[in-house]
């Protein structure tokens, strides 16, 4: 098929290479010069594992092209995919501009029948609004789809190219086939295509998200309450991962979610119930919850130091969203660090990836160090914000020489505490029962 992307990001840059990766012709379109520019070069403006082969094999085969151009891209395909911003704005909800004002460059530049696929994140009832545009716009049929993604960052090549499921919004039976033959090389192995109405398919991806968020909030409140009783978060995941109703997956207690994706959907669809006269307390309990729990660490840091942080050295390690990713955008992370230096801390920090996007954040405020032990160079503490698995087994004793002091504050439990106690270490984790509390 011949497709087109219009956005580059992770959602649209990914997808348009696994799509040109089975055998499609598709043109990624952006409207920022520069990363046009690097990507013919080769140059991904993003850190997601094995995309930059990707891309580079389907741009030299000539199935994958880059372009600034949206009449381009609309002339010379027949599928179009949305995958633009949708951040939230004032009012709570999605903020629709660049999907509106795109919708409606589209229509002008028709040159036959399309369809229209949005990808991007959208309260229920956009399609319908979407679809409209087209209606008053001009001659030619133009299907509106909700084809929602759930890629996860760090992931998101894998998750594209091995989807657990595709959700297909569209109450016509042609387009729906049309879809349906797009996306079949990607579930060979039986994961289901599942074809529904338009206004389910954009409640879905709202649903996906805030279920996941409220799965990893309930297990950062327990962790709270296993401090207060003396029990061990890290034993209760274990028994109630093994329940195939519940899973094991999302069940790691820390000190909050974030991302471009949970919170702003989380406090979208609050914000749709709250509208229909059905608010969602459930979520609202979710939202609360983890605004507190991104304080965690700084309270466990306050009182082990009896509150006299100030002048303190804290080496922070990773302060990206999560393993495998550079994206800093409503980390967790972020409040620590910020609060660190409200409080007159010297901030010492280390990222493999993300550390260009934190100075553009922090610049001389903290200091940035090119090794994990470069960080602990006389630390009162240490702080771990992220679960990059490198970081798991460093040399507990060799990190112990360089540090002023040898306190472990783990957001991530990624310690086994005995093991960190046994080198001389003291230990804080989230819901640990040998924390030292």
């Amino acid at each position: 098929m011949k497709i087109s992307i219009i956005g580059t990001g992770y959602v649209g840059l990914v997808q348009g290479a696994c799509f040109a990766d089975t055998g499609n012709n598709v043109i990624c379109m952006d409207i920022d010069k520069k990363k046009i520019d690097n990507l013919k070069k080769g140059i991904i403006p993003i850190y997601e594992p094995g995309l930059e082969e990707v891309v580079r094999r389907n741009v030299k085969d000539g199935r994958l092209v880059f372009s600034t151009k949206l009449k381009f891209a609309v002339e010379k395909s027949q599928v179009i995919f949305l995958c633009l911003p949708t951040p939230q704005s004032e009012n709570g909800f999605a903020d629709l501009t660049h999907v509106m004002k795109v919708a409606k460059d589209i229509a002008s530049y028709l040159n036959e029948a399309k369809i229209v696929v949005s990808k991007s994140t959208v309260p229920v009832g956009t399609i319908e609004k979407m679809s409209q545009i087209f209606k008053n716009g001009g001659k030619y049929n133009v299907q509106v789809v909700s084809n929602p993604e759930f890629l996860k960052e760090g992931s998101a090549l894998q998750d594209s190219l091995r989807p657990d499921r595709i959700i297909i919004g569209t109450s016509d039976k042609k387009t729906a086939e049309v879809m349906t033959e797009l996306y079949e090389p990607f579930v060979r192995t039986g994961n289901p295509i599942i074809v529904m109405d338009e206004k389910s398919a954009e409640l879905t991806k709202y649903a996906a998200n805030s279920f996941l968020a409220m799965k990893i909030t309930f297990m950062n409140d327990l962790a709270n309450l296993c401090e207060k009783v003396g029990a061990d978060i890290e034993w209760i995941r274990k028994g109630i991962g093994s329940d195939p109703r519940i899973g094991k997956n999302f069940l790691f207690a820390g000190i909050g979610y974030g991302g471009s994706c949970f919170p702003k959907d989380v406090k979208a669809l609050i914000k749709t119930s709250a509208n229909h006269a059905h608010p969602l307390r459930i979520l609202e309990a979710v939202d609360r919850i983890n605004e507190d729990q991104k304080k965690v660490l700084l309270k466990k840091l306050k009182k082990h130091f009896a509150g006299k942080l100030k002048g303190k050295t804290i080496a922070v390690l990773l302060f990206a969203l999560q393993n495998q990713t550079y994206d800093i955008r409503e980390a967790p992370s972020m409040v620590i660090l910020s609060s660190l230096l409200k409080e007159g801390v010297i901030v010492k920090a280390h990222d493999p990836v993300a550390m260009s996007h934190a100075k553009k954040v922090y610049g001389a405020r903290v200091q940035f160090c090119k090794t994990a032990y470069e960080a602990l160079k006389n630390a009162d503490a240490l702080v771990v914000v992220t679960e990059w698995n490198e970081f798991r087994k460093l040399d507990m004793h060799y990190m112990k020489s360089f540090m002023k002091t040898p306190v472990i504050f783990d957001g991530r439990n990624i310690y086994d505490p005995e093991e960190v106690q046994d080198a001389g270490f003291t230990y804080y984790g989230i819901g640990r029962k040998s924390s030292k509390e």
